[in-house]
């Protein structure tokens, strides 16, 4: 039992009274992650024995010491036990296990990986799809800007990276709610504790992309079309061994669990922050040059990605907190971008705010987010759309309790109604 003070008559919780499985925490972190920086940095999670890592410089410790702290973890096993064991068995009697590529990988595995992937994803890709983006943002708003109202995930925020992401991939960009419900199938064994039933469902999510890339992938080795997938599968060049299939469906599994859920909150929660705060929008709307800024304080105080583990591969400590071999960590991004002690009044949404982007959003190191640059363009492209076109932004009705699908690694919003005026 945990020992409550009290301000006012008012009881205040401790640390014992929340959870990393609850529904609500998960919703407004906030006030836990403010805790456990004060009184328990390094946090064992009492019902699965994980470590939860919240101090920023911990994190990047933890992220620049691989030898220490492995990437070669499978999350759904970690938090799945047995269950996860299930699932893999599950995929592999009908189509292929999990295994790991790219960021679940250390050296010297990651940097041949990495090597052909950067060949794929550069920053001249970037820049040549800007018209693409910009165009697309426009095409969508077109859609709903006369009716007054949406729901921007919907209608705007999922269908621009779906979208995008779709056509460089090769698929069909109008199928993208298809593949965001591959997306969260594919992120659900890492965030969720599992029922046998709905491991069962899931899995059949996911096979169903297996096979359906698996096909791309054998057409595109007879014949390249120019686009993501053909890339990766033809990366390898004279002498270098290419992506097995295995690996190519692990592969565009991270892509696509990377590409959907992050950009659509970052650009969800971007909007809802400016009508929070209406100080902030007017700056905005002032001084258009803050944009790029704007856009790394999203990314950091609301962290489309709350965490990602690792495995302690050696006895060590982080804040003075023993960690023994074989611990599995929550590096706890979401937390990193709410420490005081790198980010003063962590909780002020200030898009001046001048060390914005050292945020932790797309992790950092060897592993940091090979999509970043494309995710930053769209939530730079969406938003500048939506502020062009149209003002006066409200919430059509009040959100669910909770807003968010429940994940412990991520913060999907239900939905975001909003009615709007166009502008003059």
């Amino acid at each position: 039992m945990s020992t409550e003070a009290t301000t006012a008559g008012c009881p205040m919780k401790g640390i014992a009274d929340y959870s990393l499985l609850d529904a609500n925490t998960l919703a407004a972190p906030w006030d836990f992650y403010a805790k456990l920086h004060a009184e328990q940095p390094v946090y064992q999670m009492p019902e699965t024995g994980i470590y939860v890592i919240t101090k920023y410089d911990d994190i990047v410790k933890v992220m620049r010491d691989p030898a220490t702290f492995s990437n070669v973890i499978l999350a759904m096993e970690a938090l799945q036990g047995d269950n996860g064991r299930r699932y893999q068995d599950m995929l592999r009697e009908k189509g292929w296990a999990h295994v790991h590529v790219l960021h679940r990988t250390d050296p010297p595995v990651h940097a041949q990986h990495r090597k052909l992937v950067d060949r794929v994803f550069t920053a001249q890709r970037v820049k040549a799809l800007v018209p693409q983006v910009d165009a697309l943002a426009q095409s969508l708003i077109d859609q709903f800007a006369d009716k007054g109202e949406c729901d921007l995930i919907r209608d705007f925020a999922l269908p621009l990276p779906g979208m995008i992401l779709g056509e460089q991939l090769g698929l069909d960009r109008n199928e993208f709610a298809r593949f965001q419900s591959w997306a969260l199938a594919m992120l659900a064994t890492s965030n969720e504790i599992m029922s046998e039933e709905r491991l069962r469902e899931v899995a059949d999510i996911e096979l169903d992309a297996q096979h359906y890339l698996a096909k791309i992938f054998e057409a595109r080795k007879k014949e390249p079309t120019g686009d993501l997938i053909s890339d990766l599968v033809h990366a390898a060049r004279e002498g270098e061994e290419p992506f097995t299939m295995h690996e190519l469906q692990n592969l565009l599994n991270q892509l696509i669990t990377g590409g959907y859920e992050t950009t659509t909150s970052a650009i969800t929660h971007g909007l809802w922050l400016l009508m929070q705060n209406p100080d902030q929008y007017q700056k905005l709307r002032a001084n258009p040059a803050l944009l790029k800024r704007f856009v790394e304080e999203v990314l950091r105080i609301e962290s489309p990605v709350q965490g990602i583990m690792r495995t302690v591969v050696k006895d060590t400590e982080l804040s003075g907190t023993p960690l023994p071999a074989g611990s599995t960590l929550i590096l706890r991004f979401g937390a990193a971008n709410q420490d005081p002690d790198k980010f003063p009044c962590p909780r002020n949404f200030d898009i001046e705010r001048s060390n914005a982007g050292s945020h932790l959003a797309f992790g950092g190191g060897i592993h940091a987010c090979l999509g970043q640059q494309l995710a930053r363009q769209e939530i730079f492209s969406g938003i500048q759309a939506l502020l062009e076109r149209l003002e006066n932004f409200e919430l059509t009705r009040e959100l669910p309790e909770p807003a968010y699908v429940y994940s412990l690694n991520f913060r999907p919003l239900k939905e975001f109604p909003i009615r709007f005026t166009k502008r003059a």
